[in-house]
């Protein structure tokens, strides 16, 4: 049984798994328990797939399927950084590779594929060691192979590679006894696993992931609490080399040889006349010389890997000894000034979020659990959320209770009524009530037509502002709309207006608006600040 699926369907999936990644890295980062750091895995991982998303999204419109795969595979090995990167970036040009010449994806090209990516893969490492991405790799092309030997359906053998995948990462403490040490699953091959989650629920029109990693998390285990490993002094090489050769001469196999004299973790990509190289060695300059020899090299990084294993031991230091106390706060927001205002309120954890992206009850729950407390309270912040921050809370560990904020600005207000010495339930009770008197005021621009609060009628385009969920004020600018909804919400009657600006508004124009509300309100008191939320330039509360 064969599904068709466009170019713009696998792109899109490619940038739906791009984004689940990013938003997951530091998650995937975190289990990189190695005493040679060598940058950040799922960071690595993600810059690479980033830049494949850059590459392709320069193709025109109606490109052929040769035309994309080589944006992919050329955009992988432009940015692919550390191991994992460029381990990734040889994956993504064996699928390609083992793809060309389909005409739609059914469960043999998809197996012809992996089939190819677990060749490619492997040739690109000189020593491949169980228990990494290689093996997650492998098992799931396995998968593939068994598919299509069962003549399962394409979306049933996508929904089996994904599977392994998963239970390959569970199996990889038992293949490498540093994870099994520290507790923790192998870093490239969980955030693999993401990736060919992401994209195949994507690619199937699926929400959310297609593996219930609740259930995965409980079980096998990315930890998030692991040892601190300080061991320099058994890692032979200080410094990490990548960069890019551009040669029409290079030999990728004598570069091999000559790398493996010169350090470990050795990797010459790619073929005439685009080259990845990546070596751990002392002698970055004897490196350099050899290629400059031979052509020409760019985007060259020299990472100091004594230094970043330093800096991450004092990292996972200050996270250990972070003082526990009885009640923590999880707030959900969007932009990074609401976040910073929020952690200076004393919120612990800021899962990022709003208006049109909702985290999962996962997120909450994930977050939860990198709080240091007795109990924990989530603000949503959304009425979207809501019902998500009230599922996390049912099936958390530790005693979390809701306190239904709607907007960012309600949930300074409820931060404000923090009594330390009360119980998690009086705690909810009293913000609660803190935040029942903010009315929330959101200024962004209708994308269709349609009516406000009064039957008047809106246009697409037009500056719309939204009293408590009713559009009361429309026009041409921010700052009339503004003024607008600042008198539907009885302004005049308020002592105080926060108002904060979304990336989009430029400071002057803030300040103008600022200046304009000070003059038709001369008791409300204004206290102004950098949002940086996106979509909506203004966002304000009075009280």
């Amino acid at each position: 049984m064969s599904t068709t699926y466009s170019s713009n369907d696998v792109l899109n999936a490619i940038a739906a798994a791009s984004k689940a990644l990013s938003a997951r890295k530091e998650e995937v980062n975190r289990l990189n328990v190695f005493p040679v750091p060598d940058g950040d895995t799922g960071t690595n991982m993600s810059l690479t797939i980033e830049s494949v998303v850059s590459n392709v999204a320069r193709l025109p419109i109606g490109a052929s399927g040769a035309e994309i795969r080589k944006a992919i595979t050329t955009g992988a090995l432009m940015g692919a950084r550390g191991n994992s990167g460029v381990i990734t970036s040889q994956i993504l040009r064996g699928l390609c590779e083992g793809s060309a010449g389909a005409e739609a994806l059914t469960t043999e090209t998809v197996a012809a594929a992996f089939e190819k990516a677990v060749e490619v893969a492997f040739q690109a490492v000189r020593k491949p060691v169980e228990g990494t991405i290689l093996t997650v790799l492998r098992d799931s092309g396995a998968a593939a192979v068994d598919a299509r030997k069962a003549n399962l359906s394409t979306v049933d053998a996508i929904e089996c590679i994904v599977a392994e995948a998963y239970a390959s990462v569970q199996r990889t403490p038992e293949l490498l006894p540093v994870l099994k040490e520290n507790g923790v699953v192998d870093a490239g091959g969980f955030g693999l696993a993401i990736l060919l989650d992401s994209f195949a629920a994507a690619l199937l029109g699926k929400d959310g992931t297609m593996v219930d990693e609740l259930a995965f998390a409980r079980t096998a285990a990315p930890k998030v609490e692991i040892e601190q490993i300080n061991d320099w002094e058994g890692s032979a090489y200080r410094y990490c080399n990548e960069f890019l050769v551009d040669s029409e001469v290079l030999d990728p196999a004598d570069a091999l040889e000559f790398l493996a004299t010169m350090g470990d973790c050795e990797l010459c990509v790619g073929s005439a006349p685009k080259f990845k190289v990546h070596v751990h060695s002392n002698h970055p300059d004897q490196v350099l010389a050899y290629f400059l020899e031979r052509g020409q090299i760019s985007e060259v990084f020299i990472h100091n890997m004594q230094l970043q294993s330093a800096e991450r031991t004092e990292k996972l230091a200050a996270e250990q000894a972070a003082e526990h106390k009885p009640l923590g706060f999880v707030a959900v927001a969007a932009g990074e000034g609401n976040a910073e205002i929020l952690r200076s309120l004393g919120v612990d954890v800021v899962v990022s979020g709003g208006q049109t992206m909702n985290p999962s009850t996962k997120d909450l729950l994930d977050a939860v659990g990198q709080v240091n407390a007795d109990a924990v309270v989530i603000l949503p912040n959304n009425s979207n959320i809501i019902m998500a921050a009230q599922s996390a809370c049912e099936l958390s560990e530790i005693p979390c209770g809701v306190v239904p904020t709607k907007s960012v600005p309600a949930a300074f207000a409820a931060m404000f009524a923090i009594d330390p010495d009360a119980s998690l339930e009086d705690n909810v009770a009293e913000m609660t009530e803190a935040f029942a008197e903010v009315r929330t005021g959101e200024v962004t621009c209708a994308i269709k037509d349609s009516k406000d609060a009064h039957d008047n009628p809106i246009h697409e385009g037009d500056v719309i502002g939204i009293a408590d969920g009713a559009i009361e004020a429309v026009g041409s600018s921010v700052e009339d709309v503004v003024m607008g909804l600042l008198e539907a919400m009885e302004a005049e009657d308020a002592d105080t207006l926060t108002l904060l600006a979304g990336e989009d508004m430029a400071d002057e124009d803030f300040a103008a608006l600022v200046e304009r509300i000070e003059e038709a309100y001369d008791d409300l008191e204004i206290d102004s600040h950098r949002g940086e939320q996106p979509l909506y330039p203004i966002v304000l509360s009075v009280e």
